[in-house]
């Protein structure tokens, strides 16, 4: 084998990792709450915060990266991979459990914004020009999938223990860490500063802007300190790019989006993760508590998303490389509203056999998987393809931190619809069997942490009303999970909407243009 193509193996392995994390979690949430004794809102940080941190840092590992050399980054990057993987694995009991797990996730993220551009320059260095396109599409294609297989793994890992979600990746990372340290091109390393100053400003605005949305749920949208939060983080943003316009050396070239086609490719890239990521966590708890299903039999659903999308990633990359990214957007955008559509108007039906594979729920969920797999690999290595006078660290950097950002932001946002719309559903089902108000928040708290036991505060009731009850739970949140479906729908119609605007024409790595992170009279290998 040669070095270049067990580099990219070793780089498939480490990235599929941090994609694989984006999901996983969500299905083993339950357990995790469970057995730490987590509360809801320490449930779904846990979450969150993984997409957080890498979003925020991306910008600053695609930077450094090129800067100090992408195979000495790639390597820290994986080590401190599986070393926070470790931690989580860890995550004692008691009053500490929170804060530990929390705390490790965000290492984690930071852990994952390091490693992956300093992969993408890795593999683009690695290929002669006339491979590297499709060394490109295996890595985006591959490593895109595992994103989806993530909560598949994690429903049958969770069945012996949740910490085994975790530490799967050490010997993940350790195999990675070996291949890349011995396949991988020497770094090179560039005489140019980091703005530091940039990393801080685009990190606190994105941060303030996830968790006003987090908190609007709980808090209310009134209340100064969510408010707050959006209105900072949203100038913090704009501040950002002011700074990179005039920065000598900034962490992205606000230039490279005067290209229309990398400036949409990013559009697309932020509302396909909207839909996409948050599908994983609301599949998670509708299978768990509206369709009573275990964590393996919830695993099912994923699935048949996985194999939408695998089959639809394969059918977008020919249309791809044959025309374009237009019309693969365009379709993946209309196929992906249709399908989460589609999905928000048979949630309600509960009457169906939820642990076969085939019921009226699985064309819809294998649509919605196709809509996004035809177009999310395709747009990505469009992306690079345009920009690639900027740098591959940097340009992959603004990719991903468009998919990890829109995957927190849709979270956030849907999360707070959702659970809005389940407390107001629960206060009047649960009234009309003698439950109080304070009975509905305690059930509300529990399912939105994906824990099926939402009953434990009606213990007092005679069990008829409590099994009456406990329908009512199911039913009421199948009703409020809609709204997400609708949502991501909508976003995926966004999609759609990019598509139409998107330049027409294939586009590919320049034959002539030389990579900005290969070597230069400025530069020097370690």
């Amino acid at each position: 084998m040669k070095s270049s193509t067990l580099a990219l193996t070793g780089l498939i392995f480490a990235v599929s990792m941090t994609t694989i994390d984006q999901t996983i979690v969500a299905l083993s949430a339950p357990s995790i709450q469970q057995n730490l004794g987590l509360t809801h809102d320490g449930m779904q940080w846990a979450v969150n915060v993984y997409l957080l941190t890498t979003a925020a840092f991306f910008l600053l590992g695609g930077r450094v990266a090129d800067v100090v050399g992408h195979k000495r980054m790639a390597l820290v990057g994986i080590a401190g991979f599986g070393v926070t993987s470790l931690l989580c694995g860890l995550a004692p009991t008691g009053d500490l459990a929170e804060p530990w797990l929390v705390t490790a996730r965000a290492l984690q993220g930071v852990s994952g914004a390091i490693m992956f551009p300093a992969a993408i320059g890795i593999v683009v260095e690695g290929f002669a020009r006339e491979s590297r396109g499709r060394a490109m599409a295996i890595f985006f294609a591959i490593t895109g999938a595992m994103t989806a297989l993530g909560p598949i793994a994690g429903g049958y890992l969770t069945v012996w223990t949740w910490r085994a979600i975790f530490w799967v990746n050490v010997p993940i990372a350790v195999a990675a860490f070996v291949i890349v340290a011995i396949a991988a091109r020497p770094s090179v390393r560039r005489r140019e500063r980091i703005d530091w100053l940039g990393a801080v400003i685009v990190a606190g605005g994105m941060g303030l802007v996830v968790f006003g949305l987090q908190q609007a749920s709980p808090w209310g949208w009134a209340n100064p300190a969510v408010i707050g939060s959006l209105v900072l983080g949203a100038a913090l943003l704009v501040l950002f790019v002011v700074v990179q316009r005039r920065s000598g050396h900034p962490l992205i070239r606000i230039a490279a989006f005067r290209d229309r086609g990398f400036t949409l490719s990013t559009v697309a890239t932020l509302f396909a993760s909207i839909a996409f990521i948050s599908t994983f966590f609301f599949l998670s708890v509708y299978g768990q508590v509206s369709l009573q299903l275990s964590a393996a039999e919830t695993g099912l659903l994923f699935l048949k998303f996985f194999i939408g999308f695998v089959i639809a990633s394969r059918i977008g990359s020919v249309r791809f490389d044959k025309h374009g990214a237009r019309g693969v957007v365009l379709l993946g955008g209309i196929v992906g509203a249709v399908g989460f559509g589609w999905l928000a108007t048979t949630a309600t039906d509960l009457s169906i056999h939820a642990d076969a594979f085939f019921n009226p729920q699985t064309w819809p969920i294998l649509v919605a998987g196709a809509g996004i797999g035809l177009m999310f690999s395709p747009v990505s290595t469009d992306a690079v393809n345009r920009a690639i006078g900027a740098s591959y660290g940097e340009v992959s950097a603004i990719t991903q931190t468009m998919k990890n950002f829109g995957g927190a932001l849709g979270l956030a946002v849907f999360t707070t619809v959702v659970t809005s719309r389940l407390t107001d559903l629960l206060t009047a089902s649960f009234a009309k069997f003698g439950g109080t108000a304070a009975d509905a928040q305690s059930a509300v708290e529990r399912i939105s942490g994906a824990s099926g036991d939402s009953g434990s505060g009606l213990s007092t009731l005679p069990q008829a009303i409590q099994e009456q009850i406990m329908h009512a739970v199911r039913s009421d949140y199948a009703s409020a999970v809609q709204w997400a479906f609708w949502g991501m729908a909508a976003a995926m119609a966004v999609v759609a909407v990019v598509g139409l605007l998107y330049p027409a024409g294939r586009t590919s790595l320049p034959e002539d243009a030389a990579p900005a992170s290969e070597p230069t009279a400025d530069t020097a290998t370690v």
